[in-house]
């Protein structure tokens, strides 16, 4: 079998744990910052782990990661 082309803007983006789930981080905290609070921005730093609808095409974008 010919071997898959990773997305080059998934895997900037996400990232797989040791037990398969994928990792990824907020969106919403590049620009127009001051209009938030800072329990939001503060929230908005900690990575989190993408819904399992969405994991099964993320790791299609990722096979070796």
């Amino acid at each position: 079998m010919a071997k898959l082309k990773t997305h080059s803007g998934a895997k900037k983006r996400f990232k797989l744990s040791k037990t398969g789930k994928v990792k990824m981080f907020h969106a919403y905290k590049s620009h127009l910052l001051n209009g938030k609070s800072r329990k939001r921005k503060r929230n908005l730093r900690h990575a989190h782990y993408a819904d399992e609808t969405n994991a099964a095409n993320i790791r299609l974008l990722v096979p070796y990661k």
